[in-house]
């Protein structure tokens, strides 16, 4: 949820509440902001904006810090098994901590909701569905028409194997009855390429991703987020398409190791509050298709990567999917 200003309030009432002691204080020392993607991608891109407004609210410098390898796994491991002073925060998409544990089963070795203290997301961003520009299709039902009427195996491409947006279109083909095969790709751009080209007949990924080509190179004929975006008023959602199963919007989340105080926990909590409702967040992650959405509480958080997670068990368990597919 986006900042609420009456929850702020209330919050705050609270921890003026508690003794000295075990008040939110910002830390002593320096701090480690740690992402699992390398430089210049959309997890870093956030984590250094938030590094910048975390600075003296939460410590006095806030350093990115890539830990990259394992799609992303090798550095939520870091964190796990960092020290819980809180000068190690772990900023890491939501796919990480609700789908790999179902798509990854031998390759996880952690838990988020026991191995990490989950605090708040920090931004929120929905999927795209895009055809090529010159796709005969109009509208979403449209193209399941035409899906239809080829009676052949279509391709189409996800950002990569195991992620959110392969799931979706395995929902919509098995919903639809669609043979469709899946090209995997190693991130959006050269997907986005190809899709362009007319080499691949849709593309189900980040918003952000695809909205720079809309109207140039290719079309969008739905999003997954609760409502249309501002910048697309014509682009419906799925949910409004008649597929509230498709509706899944992917965050970024702040997690510390488990183990670390309480006061830290809500000093970190409130720092990223705080940072997410100033005007300059707000626009920065707007230019990306981002939403600045925090945690009314760290609890709150918890509760919903334990929700999401479970659904997208239940997903995965459907698909069939396998690690090699």
């Amino acid at each position: 949820m986006t900042m609420n200003l009456g929850r702020r309030t209330a919050l705050g009432l609270m921890v003026a509440g508690l003794p000295a002691s075990l008040r939110a204080q910002p830390l002593a020392r320096n701090a480690r902001l740690i992402v699992g993607f390398p430089p210049g991608g959309s997890s870093d891109v956030v984590a250094r904006l938030y590094a910048e407004h975390l600075r003296g609210t939460y410590a006095p410098q806030v350093i990115v810090e890539g830990r990259v390898g394992a799609a992303g796994r090798i550095a939520v491991e870091f964190v796990k098994n960092a020290d819980a002073d809180g000068t190690t925060v772990l900023q890491t998409p939501a796919s990480m901590l609700t789908l790999q544990p179902h798509v990854f089963p031998r390759e996880v070795r952690y838990d988020a909701l026991t191995d990490l203290i989950p605090v708040s997301t920090v931004c929120s961003y929905p999927f795209a569905f895009a055809v090529p520009k010159d796709h005969p299709a109009q509208d979403l039902a449209g193209w399941v028409a035409w899906a239809k009427a080829q009676r052949r195996e279509l391709p189409w491409a996800s950002p990569a194997a195991g992620s959110a947006p392969h799931f979706m279109g395995i929902m919509l083909a098995k919903r639809e009855g669609l043979e469709m095969t899946h090209v995997p790709f190693r991130g959006a751009a050269p997907a986005v390429q190809d899709l362009i080209a007319g080499r691949l007949t849709c593309f189900i990924g980040v918003l952000g991703d695809v909205s720079p080509h809309q109207g140039e190179g290719l079309r969008l004929l739905a999003v997954s987020s609760p409502a249309r975006n501002p910048r697309f008023p014509a682009v419906p959602t799925f949910d409004e398409l008649g597929y509230p199963e498709l509706n899944k919007d992917e965050w970024f989340g702040a997690l510390l190791p488990a183990g670390t105080p309480a006061p830290v926990v809500e000093a970190l909590h409130r720092a990223i509050r705080v940072a997410a409702a100033r005007p300059e967040m707000i626009a920065a992650l707007d230019r990306l298709e981002y939403a600045p959405t925090t945690s009314a509480t760290p609890a709150e958080f918890a509760e919903r990567i334990r929700r999401e997670r479970t659904a997208w068990g239940a997903v995965v368990r459907d698909s069939g999917f396998r690690p090699e597919n």
